[in-house]
């Protein structure tokens, strides 16, 4: 009588799931992918009705919070090219990191910032010369790095429109200073958002989902129209 010998059989079988295993826990250890919202679109800058620059970006949704990445140019009423430009934020939009890389005024410089519970590590490269700087903010504050736009959206993807009250909140002009700023819906339009930041009023407005359109700071002549490419 032929006998056949089972174990090979027995030894393939425990090995798929030893292997089985191996691939389940090894997937779930993997970090997740951006599976939420992605919108892109482009700030068209206008100073004194003229076009003097564009800024490019990308906001993404993903489980652990959002990123906002942003690059662009402009000539006036301060020059500055931007290669790359990111905002980490967690789901209650409290940053976590911030980088810069291009140039301000014809000089070239990289910022890379750390942050944590409000406090912040700013590494600062400027002409091949690097220093360290750290800073104490509110915890929830706004980056709002100047001369920039885009970095405006965190405050409307956070309140979009008709805001029920008034609210006292923050700006890190990172990497000098941080400014407190008062943020209303406007009683004609609740869904315009009036800013109010060291004497200046900021006018954003926004659709219904709190996107941004429109960009206005009326006393320096400086308007900014946002066109959104795609949402999903």
């Amino acid at each position: 009588m032929i006998r056949f010998d089972s174990r090979p059989v027995i030894l393939s079988f425990r090995f798929l799931v030893t292997v089985f295993l191996f691939i389940s826990v090894f997937s779930i250890l993997l970090p997740s992918q951006s599976t939420g919202t992605v919108e892109r679109g482009e700030l068209s800058i206008y100073f004194f009705g003229e076009k003097v620059g564009y800024e490019e970006y990308i906001w993404e949704e993903h489980e652990r919070g959002y990123i906002l990445s942003v690059k662009g140019r402009m000539t006036k009423p301060v020059a500055i090219e931007v290669e790359s430009l990111k905002i980490e934020l967690d789901r209650s939009f409290i940053p976590l990191r911030y980088s810069f890389i291009g140039s301000l005024g014809g000089i070239r410089q990289e910022i890379s910032s750390v942050i944590s519970e409000g406090d912040v590590l700013n590494t600062i490269l400027v002409n091949s010369q690097e220093q360290n700087l750290r800073s104490k903010i509110r915890r929830d504050a706004f980056l709002l790095p100047n001369p920039l736009f885009s970095p405006y959206l965190l405050i409307t993807k956070k309140y979009g429109c008709r805001m029920e009250e008034k609210k006292n909140l923050s700006a890190y002009i990172i990497p000098q200073l941080e400014i407190p700023f008062t943020l209303e819906s406007s009683e004609e339009d609740p869904c315009l958002l009036l800013m109010q930041i060291n004497g200046i009023q900021i006018e954003l407005k926004t659709n219904e989902y709190g996107q941004l359109k429109i960009l206005q700071i009326p006393s320096q002549n400086l308007r900014i129209t946002n066109i959104i490419s795609s949402s999903h």
